[in-house]
C-alpha cells in the first residue's frame, strides 16, 4: 500500500480522499490556494503546502507548481480528485516519471479516452454504440453548418478534451452556429485548457446513463452498476441515482458488458466512468471518464464498495477480490449537488458570498460530503458546488421521499443554492413516474416560481495577503504556508465606485447590471451599438459557467464600463443603455 498521497485537488473531493487514506493509514498531504488556505482539506490533511495565487490557473491547474509539492513532500502516489488536472496525460506522466504513483489509468489512456474524437473510435472498435458525428475536430463553422444540414437540426458541438458539460452547446439552426461555436471555443479553453470541438448529431429526449467500470493491473475488470444523470440544467447534472430506474434489464446488462469491452480495449486500470444516451431502446457511447465521477457515493452507497479505497489498492498493486458475480446492488441511492447558484425564476446564476449558517442534514442512510464550513468563503475562482447530499433506501420511492426530508433539514445562508430547484425536481410527477429527460429541465420544468431560499450575499472584498506564517499540521508535520510566495503580491480586486469600470452605483431602468462576481470573457456590444431588449450585452465566466448579460430595455448603448478580461463584482454596472 502507499505510504504518502499527496492530493492534487481542492474542495469535497480533497477531504473525501484524505478520509479514505486516514482509515487505511496512509498518510495525506494538501494543496491550497491563497483563498483556500483555512479551508477543510487543509485542516484535515497531515500536512499541506501552498500553491500560491488565486485563480485555478494559477494554482491547481499549475504542473510545474504541483509537481514541485510532489517532491517537496515526499509523496509516493498522487490522487488528482476529478476536474483540474485528473485528465491530464502530460501530468500524470510527468508524476510517473518522478518515480512517484499516478493514482488512476496509464497516460496513454488518459490521452486515449481524453480526446472525445479518438475515444469514439475505440469505442467503435469495441462494438459499442456510437453515436453520428466526432470524426475530426471543426476546423471553421462552415464545417459545422454542412454536419448540422446533413444529420439535422438541433445539432450538438462539444469540446474535445472536456467534460462537465463545459464545452457544450446545442445549435437549432445554422443561424445560431458561429456564436454558440465561439461560446463552446471559449469555455472549453478556460476549464481544459484545449479550445478543440467536434459536432455530434443531437437527440432530442434522451436519458443520461452511466457504467461505473473498475479494473486492476491484472487483467480483471469489472461494471459495478449503472448511475442515472437525466436531471440536468445547461448539460450541468443536478441529481443523479443508482440504479438507472425503469431501465429494462437486458439494456442495463448490455450497457455494463459494453462498458467492459472499452475497459479491456484501452487496457484500462483504476476506476473509470463510461457514459451513454439512451433513448427508444437504444444506447449510444457518450464518453469515458479516466477518473472518480463527482456522483460516485450512489455506487458506495448501492454496493458497499469504496471506490476511492480500490483505486489506491490497484495502483499499490492489487488484485480485485471480486469477480462480476459477486457485486450486488442492493436498494436505492439518489444524490444532489448543492451548488453555490441562485435558481430564481430557473436561472441558476453563480452566488458567491460567505456562508454564515450551513446545517446539514443527518439520519438514517443520509451521507453529506462538502468542502465548506460555517464561515468559509465560496469565491468566484472554481466550481459552484458546496457540497453533495447522498442518500440510501431499500426502493426509490422510499429514497426519493428520504431526499426530500434531509433537503429540508438542510440550511445554508450567506450564498443562494440551488436546494429549491433540486427540491422542485424531486417532487415533481414527471421525475417520479421516470418522464424526464436531460432537456427535461431548461425545456419543460416550470421554474419560474422558484426563489433563492437565502438571498446572495454580495461577493466579499478579496482579503489582503497574509503575513508569512506557519502551520503544524495536526500530527505534527511542519509545512510553510505563506501566500502568496513572496508575501507582496497582491490580487486585483473588484471595482466598486460608478466612476470607474464595474461600479456599483444604484442602477437607472438601462442600467446593465453583472448578476455574479466573475470574470468580463465577451463584449458583443461596443458604445452607440443599438440592441433590442433581450440581446447580449455582456458575458461574464464565474465558477467554471458563463452567464450571459442581456440589455434590460431596448435603445442605444451610452456606457461601457468594462473590459475583456476584467474582473467585476456581484452588482456592478457593466453598462448603460439609453434611450433612442
Amino acid at each position: 500500500m502507499l505510504k504518502k498521497v499527496l492530493i492534487a485537488n481542492r474542495g469535497e473531493i480533497a477531504v473525501r480522499v484524505i478520509r479514505t487514506c486516514r482509515e487505511l493509514g496512509v498518510s495525506t498531504v494538501a494543496v491550497h490556494s491563497g483563498p483556500d488556505r483555512d479551508s477543510l482539506p487543509v485542516r484535515h490533511a497531515d500536512a499541506c503546502y501552498p500553491l500560491g495565487g488565486r485563480t485555478a490557473a494559477e494554482t491547481y491547474l499549475d504542473r510545474d507548481a504541483l509537481l514541485a509539492v510532489v517532491e517537496r513532500s515526499g509523496a509516493d502516489g498522487v490522487h488528482p480528485g476529478y476536474g483540474f488536472l485528473s485528465e491530464d496525460a502530460e501530468f500524470a506522466q510527468a508524476v510517473l516519471d518522478r518515480g512517484v504513483a499516478f493514482i488512476g489509468p496509464p497516460p496513454d489512456v488518459i490521452a486515449t479516452m481524453g480526446d472525445k474524437i479518438s475515444a469514439r473510435r475505440t469505442a467503435r472498435a469495441a462494438g459499442v454504440p456510437v453515436l453520428p458525428g466526432g470524426g475530426e475536430p471543426l476546423c471553421d463553422v462552415g464545417e459545422l453548418v454542412q454536419f448540422g444540414e446533413e444529420h439535422g437540426w438541433p445539432t450538438a458541438v462539444k469540446a474535445a478534451f472536456g467534460g462537465g458539460g463545459r464545452g457544450m452547446r446545442v445549435i437549432a439552426s445554422a443561424d445560431g452556429a458561429a456564436d454558440a461555436m465561439a461560446a463552446a471555443e471559449r469555455e472549453a479553453l478556460a476549464s481544459c485548457g484545449r479550445p478543440e470541438l467536434y459536432a455530434e448529431r443531437f437527440l432530442d429526449r434522451p436519458r443520461h446513463i452511466e457504467t461505473q467500470v473498475l479494473a486492476d493491473t491484472h487483467g480483471n475488470v469489472v461494471w459495478l452498476g449503472e448511475r442515472d444523470c437525466t436531471a440536468q440544467r445547461r448539460h450541468r447534472k443536478l441529481i443523479e441515482e443508482c440504479p438507472a430506474p425503469g431501465l429494462p434489464d437486458e439494456v442495463r446488462r448490455a450497457m455494463g458488458e459494453a462498458s467492459v469491452r472499452l475497459a479491456r480495449a484501452c487496457h484500462y486500470t483504476g476506476v473509470g466512468t463510461v457514459e451513454f444516451l439512451y433513448q427508444d431502446g437504444a444506447f449510444f457511447f457518450l464518453e469515458m471518464n479516466t477518473r472518480l465521477q463527482v456522483e460516485h457515493p450512489v455506487t458506495e452507497l448501492v454496493t458497499g464498495l469504496d471506490l476511492v479505497e480500490w483505486q489506491l489498492r490497484v495502483t499499490s498493486g492489487e488484485r480485485l477480490a471480486f469477480g462480476q458475480d459477486d457485486i450486488a446492488v442492493t436498494g436505492h441511492a439518489i444524490e444532489v449537488r448543492i451548488n453555490a447558484e441562485d435558481p430564481t425564476g430557473g436561472r441558476f446564476t453563480p452566488s458567491t458570498g460567505t456562508l454564515t449558517r450551513f446545517d446539514t442534514p443527518s439520519g438514517p442512510g443520509v451521507r453529506v460530503d462538502s468542502g465548506y464550513a460555517t464561515g468559509e468563503t465560496v469565491g468566484p475562482y472554481y466550481d459552484s458546488l458546496v457540497a453533495k447530499a447522498a442518500v440510501w433506501a431499500p426502493d426509490r420511492d422510499r429514497a426519493r421521499a428520504r431526499t426530500l426530508r434531509a433537503l429540508d433539514e438542510t440550511r445554508i445562508e450567506g450564498v443562494a443554492t440551488s436546494l429549491p430547484a433540486q427540491r422542485a425536481i424531486l417532487g415533481h410527477p414527471d421525475f417520479a413516474a421516470v418522464r424526464h429527460s436531460t432537456n427535461w429541465v431548461d425545456r419543460d420544468l416550470d421554474l419560474s416560481a422558484v426563489r433563492a431560499s437565502s438571498a446572495p450575499a454580495q461577493a466579499p472584498e478579496p482579503p489582503e495577503p497574509p503575513q508569512p506564517r506557519r502551520w503544524r499540521s495536526r500530527r505534527g508535520v511542519p509545512s510553510l504556508t505563506t501566500w502568496p510566495p513572496n508575501g507582496t503580491a497582491e490580487a486585483p480586486k473588484p471595482r466598486r465606485d460608478d466612476t470607474r469600470p464595474g461600479g456599483t452605483s444604484v442602477p437607472s431602468p438601462g442600467s446593465v447590471v453583472a448578476p455574479a462576481q466573475g470574470t468580463v470573457v465577451g463584449l458583443p456590444v461596443s458604445p452607440g451599438d443599438a440592441v433590442r431588449a433581450g440581446d447580449a450585452v455582456c458575458v461574464i465566466e464565474a465558477m467554471k459557467m458563463e452567464t450571459t448579460v442581456r440589455a434590460p430595455v431596448t435603445g442605444r448603448v451610452t456606457e461601457l464600463r468594462v473590459a475583456a478580461g476584467e474582473q467585476v463584482a456581484s452588482g456592478a454596472i457593466v453598462a448603460v443603455i439609453g434611450a433612442e
